[in-house]
């Protein structure tokens, strides 16, 4: 079989690029046709789909694996079906989705409809780099269908158990919110007070209660955490002890940084504004805008000590 991609040296010199653009041509299409669409916040849109595609172009953009013409143009066809998808769901697709929610008797309809199409974008990635690099895509880009996979588990949790029917995820709610009480209190940034998972909050504005669910505590962003690093780990060849040493650190900072999010929140409703609209705006955005750039940035620093480590090796041996 054909190893080179084309015979053109300068395609074949860009594999890896145009195998990126061909993976994520769903998402610049669906971006392009629907931008609208793209909210940040994880339940209200496609706005992970962006994140995905940063994951993807970050594992296989520089690898040297090489790709035949038939496993490429396998995988057009596939591509071509998931436009489609993207496509028929302005003409009534997504309707008939949301509309078969109530024979499954799903609670929240919106986390349902944007399920799909985290489930399929996955289901696309996973079959297109199986095509392509068959049983070492597993090895060269775990993290992009393991974070849309990731979004389409927390999404159906939400939409079959939304709120606080899900007891074991709701469980570090309270102990959150009485950390963050105690802050605000401590520096008189207003005042707090917590009940169970309500929180209300008295500042220069007025008075607002937060009524505060798991997803929005950061569960969602700690079970995104531990896959992708689990998937980001598996792949390295580093000792054990080194792989347990970096989850650790990377779950506390997940923590820390959920813990951020929430105290900005209540510092938007005791210093900014307590009006609703404007509230939810910033919420909207406030979870994955410092989730996600905090979680690619420990993975660039992962990958820069140990780049640096093997490097220092290599000089070690080759002087020796």
């Amino acid at each position: 079989m054909e190893e080179i991609l084309v015979k053109d040296s300068l395609f074949g010199r860009y594999t890896s690029i145009i195998i990126t653009i061909l993976l994520v041509s769903p998402i610049i299409f669906t971006f392009a046709i629907a931008p609208d669409t793209f909210n940040m916040s994880w339940n209200e849109g496609r706005g992970g789909f962006l994140f995905a595609l940063a994951f993807i172009g970050a594992e296989i953009i520089g690898t040297k694996f090489k790709i035949s013409k038939r496993r490429f143009y396998a995988v057009l066809p596939i591509t071509a079906v998931v436009i489609v998808y993207f496509t028929l769901l302005d003409f009534g697709l997504r309707s008939s989705i949301m509309d078969a929610a109530s024979s499954y008797n799903v609670r929240l309809i919106d986390s349902w409809a944007w399920m799909w199409d985290f489930i399929v974008m996955a289901i696309y990635i996973v079959v297109a780099l199986t095509v392509l690099y068959g049983k070492n895509w597993l090895k060269i880009a775990p993290a992009g269908p393991i974070y849309l996979f990731g979004n389409a588990i927390i999404l159906s949790l939400d939409a079959f158990f939304p709120y606080d029917t899900l007891g074991p995820l709701q469980f570090f709610v309270p102990f959150m919110l009485q950390a963050e009480t105690w802050i605000i209190n401590v520096f008189d940034f207003g005042q707090a007070f917590t009940r169970e998972n309500v929180i209300i909050l008295q500042g220069q504005h007025g008075s607002m209660a937060l009524q505060v669910f798991w997803p929005s505590a950061g569960v969602h962003s700690m079970i995104i955490y531990t896959l992708v690093m689990m998937a980001f780990l598996f792949k390295m060849n580093i000792p054990p002890k080194r792989k347990i040493m970096y989850f650790v650190i990377g779950a506390t900072g997940t923590v820390i940084v959920n813990m951020i999010r929430i105290f900005s929140l209540s510092l938007f409703a005791l210093l900014v504004s307590t009006n609703a609209a404007k509230f939810e705006e910033f919420h909207s955005i406030a979870g994955e805008i410092m989730f996600l750039p905090w979680l690619a940035a420990f993975l660039f620093i992962v990958m820069h000590i140990e780049g640096k480590r093997i490097k220092k090796f290599l000089k070690l041996k080759a002087n020796s």
